[in-house]
C-alpha cells in the first residue's frame, strides 16, 4: 500500500492494457493542491485514457490513483465524483432546452440524487451560488436565456460552470478551447487561471499558445508514458519533444 502523500493527486505505476496494448504504461504523475497542469502529446499518447482512469470510466490493470489519500481504482464513477473530482468532456453536455440558470441549478449537489431533487428547494444559498458562478463564467447577462442560444464558447463556459457549482477540488477538462474564437480563448485563459487559485485543474489541450498562457506545469505523454515534464518553455525547447510531437 503506498504511503500517504501531500499531493492532491498521486498516480503511481498506473497501467491499463486493452488486448495487450498498453494505452497507459507504468505512469507516475503527481498533482499539487492549487496547480494547473496541462497534459499534451500526439494522438494516441494516452491523454484522455488518463482522465478516464482518474474518473473511473476505465479501470486500471495495475497501479494506484490516490486523491486526498483515498484510493480511487476500486471506486465507481459516481463515488469518485462525490470525493470532489469534476470532469468535462470534449463535447459540451448541457441541457439545451433549459435556461443557463436551470443548467447551473440542476448541477447543484443536493439536486443530483433522486431524493435530493425531491427535497430540492431554490433556496437563497442556491441562487447566490448560481449568480456567483455565472459571474465567473461571463454568463450573468444570459442567465434567463435558453442554453441552445449560446455560442459554442459560451456552452463550454456553461459546462465549466456546471462543474464549479458542484465545488470540486479537482477539475479535469478535455480540450476546453477547441472550436472557440480567439477572443473566447483569451477569456477562457483568464477564467481557468482564476479557478486555479482555489482548486486544482488538469487540462488536455492541443493549442500550444493557449497552453503557454495558462499552464503551471506541462506533462508530455507519448505512448502511454511521460516523455517530459516542466514549464512550457522547457518542454518546447526539448529536442525529444520536438522530434515526437512538434514534427521538427
Amino acid at each position: 500500500m503506498p504511503s500517504d502523500t501531500d499531493f492532491l493527486l498521486a498516480i503511481e505505476d498506473l497501467t491499463v492494457s486493452f488486448d495487450g496494448f498498453k494505452a497507459v504504461d507504468n505512469l507516475n504523475l503527481y498533482i499539487d493542491k492549487g496547480e494547473l497542469r496541462v497534459i499534451i502529446g500526439p494522438n494516441g499518447a494516452g491523454k484522455t485514457t488518463v482522465l478516464d482512469l482518474i474518473s473511473g470510466k476505465t479501470k486500471a490493470t495495475e497501479g494506484s490513483i490516490r486523491y486526498n489519500n483515498i484510493e480511487l481504482t476500486h471506486m465507481r464513477e459516481h463515488e469518485i465524483v462525490r470525493t470532489g473530482i469534476g470532469r468535462k468532456f470534449q463535447t459540451p453536455s448541457i441541457y439545451e432546452k433549459l435556461t443557463v440558470f436551470e443548467n447551473l441549478e440542476i448541477s447543484y449537489p443536493v439536486g443530483r440524487t433522486v431524493f435530493g431533487s425531491l427535497g430540492f428547494r431554490r433556496s437563497k444559498e442556491v441562487v447566490e451560488r448560481i449568480h456567483a458562478v455565472a459571474d465567473e463564467i461571463f454568463l450573468t447577462e444570459l442567465l434567463d436565456s435558453s442554453a441552445e442560444l449560446l455560442s459554442h464558447g459560451q456552452k463550454q463556459w456553461l459546462e465549466i460552470g456546471m462543474l464549479l457549482v458542484q465545488d470540486p477540488e479537482l477539475i479535469m477538462l478535455d480540450e476546453p478551447v477547441a472550436g472557440m474564437t480567439a477572443k473566447e480563448r483569451d477569456a477562457t485563459a483568464i477564467l481557468l487561471r482564476k479557478i486555479a487559485q482555489e482548486r486544482s485543474i488538469i487540462i488536455i489541450e492541443h493549442d500550444m499558445d493557449f497552453v503557454a498562457k495558462i499552464a503551471d506545469r506541462v506533462t508530455v505523454l507519448h505512448l502511454g508514458k511521460i516523455l517530459k515534464e516542466g514549464t512550457m518553455e522547457e518542454v518546447r525547447n526539448d529536442a525529444t519533444v520536438q522530434d515526437v510531437y512538434l514534427g521538427h
